[in-house]
């Protein structure tokens, strides 16, 4: 693995690239960095150029002065321009995915395919805007670290927590060093993101859509719904898993990834 950082907005960015082959993106989510993804690189960095950052404010990288969705995918297409690369497939989790969508719609040449992992195209409604006001409110008044004690652990089935518990307190000890301002800059910025179910309907590539069957943050109804709207989408069922696929079922998700990725092979 490589380790390698370019500056944006006075900041340093870091991003991890393994293996060589057709580049593919992995974008962590809200209160993680790229290091969620580890699973993923082990296996895909065989056949491919995996390319991993952490996103501004997040893991090793500074927070930018513009983390709106389209200001960190102005990071992504950063990084790609600093590789030379002019087309890759994207894969975002989460606010990954949010800010995936994002690229799609700021740079449609340069994405041949992307998925979304536990993640949505629809803006936010007033019941999610309101829970992330009250995740505002207990971040400035608790704290960054007593905040993501608690939302990580629900992230995760209950199922998975009970068996794995372990696993669930190794993430946690991982992901509670952020700024307040990260987070609080990441909650606004997704509140005010817009639906884009139009760049779904619009994009000509394959999208992969990923679903945990027991996703608290987005629920498998919406996950399938917004399945039907691009031309070509390839959709993944996890049966036992919460918000956090890519760890509690990491062997599927990983050969789903793997079996997109071989659907939509570069020329």
């Amino acid at each position: 693995m490589m380790q390698r950082t370019i500056t944006v907005s006075n900041q340093h960015i870091y991003y991890r690239v393994s293996g060589t082959g057709d580049p593919v993106v992995l974008v962590h989510g809200f209160g993680e960095d790229g290091s969620v993804w580890e699973n993923q690189v082990t296996a895909l960095q065989g056949a491919y150029q995996v390319i991993v950052p952490d996103l501004p404010g997040s893991g090793a990288s500074g927070l930018t002065n513009d983390v709106s969705m389209e200001g960190m995918a102005g990071v992504l297409k950063a990084i790609l321009d600093d590789m030379g690369i002019q087309q890759c497939v994207m894969i975002g989790h989460s606010m990954g995915g949010y800010v995936t969508l994002a690229f799609a719609e700021k740079y449609p040449g340069v994405l041949q395919a992307f998925g979304l992992f536990h993640s949505t195209a629809y803006a936010d409604n007033e019941e999610k805007i309101a829970a992330r006001r009250r995740g505002i409110q207990f971040i400035r008044e608790q704290g960054p670290q007593k905040f993501l004690e608690q939302s990580i652990k629900n992230l995760f089935s209950e199922d998975f927590k009970n068996q794995h518990p372990e696993i669930v307190k190794e993430y946690i000890a991982r992901f509670t060093n952020f700024s307040a301002e990260s987070l609080v800059s990441y909650y606004e910025a997704m509140i005010k993101r817009p639906d884009r179910t139009e760049v779904l309907r619009k994009f000509s590539g394959p999208v992969l859509f990923i679903i945990g069957v027991h996703d608290n943050a987005v629920s498998p109804e919406q996950g399938m719904e917004q399945s039907h709207l691009p031309r070509l989408a390839y959709v993944h069922i996890l049966k036992h898993s919460g918000h956090m696929g890519m760890i509690e079922e990491a062997v599927e998700s990983t050969a789903f990834l793997q079996q997109f990725l071989k659907n939509c092979k570069m020329p």
